[in-house]
């Protein structure tokens, strides 16, 4: 896909003031389903722009089962792997990569060790934009908060110059909308989880169109394992309701 010329970047930035800038995306999450819920529309409308989108995932969520019968934890790995590579796909991302941690342990990993991987990618890829969670770890989980700890040092220490880094966030509406609800899953697993921000302190509040609510629909439901039960309690147009728009706020000192 050609990438579009610098001043239709220009327009599309004035048209969607609250998009991520453009050039090369970089997103560091820590299970496999963190990326598509909080940035699958931002991937794939950076994708079809023409832009690189590069996906990091610290662990393969080996202890995620809600079903030990249907997908036993010995197999979680394998089956969570599969789930994300069709999910990225449906996405139109094409570059990948894992850290290989196991699943929960990401608090036990050396800080300077986890800095040093995710510092790799930022000196490899140079991206214009990295996505990741705050220190909130938006749902409480110690695995995002270490990923947050690690990818907020390493792109102090070697972010390309220009580069911003923003945090995963929600609105107080949408929490006070969604999160009950979702709780009923055990979804936010901490007290004052999901972080939020006012509207009009976000850096990025981009809103989904039709088309990449659909693309963003289905890879959600790529992650059968996670989401099945899910889908079935809530139903699909819950789920377009929840997942319609997608919230950032600059880290600070990042230029975000």
């Amino acid at each position: 896909m050609p990438r579009l010329a610098t001043l239709d970047l220009v327009r599309y930035a004035a048209l969607m003031p609250s998009s991520p800038p453009p050039g090369t995306i970089l997103g560091v999450w820590a299970h496999p389903d963190d990326e598509t819920y909080l940035s699958a529309g931002i991937m794939a409308d950076a994708v079809r722009r023409g832009e690189r989108v590069v996906c990091v995932t610290a662990t393969r969520g080996e202890e995620g089962s809600w079903d030990e019968e249907r997908w036993p934890t010995a197999t979680m790995g394998e089956v969570r792997e599969g789930e994300l590579l069709r999910s990225l796909a449906a996405l139109g991302v094409t570059e990948h990569n894992w850290l290989d941690y196991y699943d929960g342990t990401c608090a036990q990993v050396p800080k300077d060790e986890g800095v040093a991987r995710v510092r790799t990618f930022l000196q490899e890829v140079r991206p214009a934009v990295v996505l990741t969670f705050g220190p909130d770890g938006m749902t409480g989980h110690d695995d995002h908060k270490s990923v947050c700890a690690w990818t907020t040092e390493a792109f102090q220490s070697a972010a390309p110059e220009g580069s911003r880094l923003y945090y995963a966030t929600q609105t107080p509406e949408w929490a006070e909308e969604f999160v009950p609800v979702m709780n009923r899953f055990n979804v936010f697993m901490e007290d004052g989880t999901p972080p939020v921000t006012p509207r009009d302190q976000l850096a990025i509040d981009f809103e989904l169109t039709p088309e990449l609510l659909e693309l963003k629909l289905a890879a959600i439901e790529a992650h059968e394992s996670q989401v099945e039960g899910m889908l079935n309690a809530f139903g699909k147009d819950y789920f377009r309701r929840a997942m319609k728009a997608e919230f950032f706020r600059g880290a600070e000192g990042s230029g975000g």
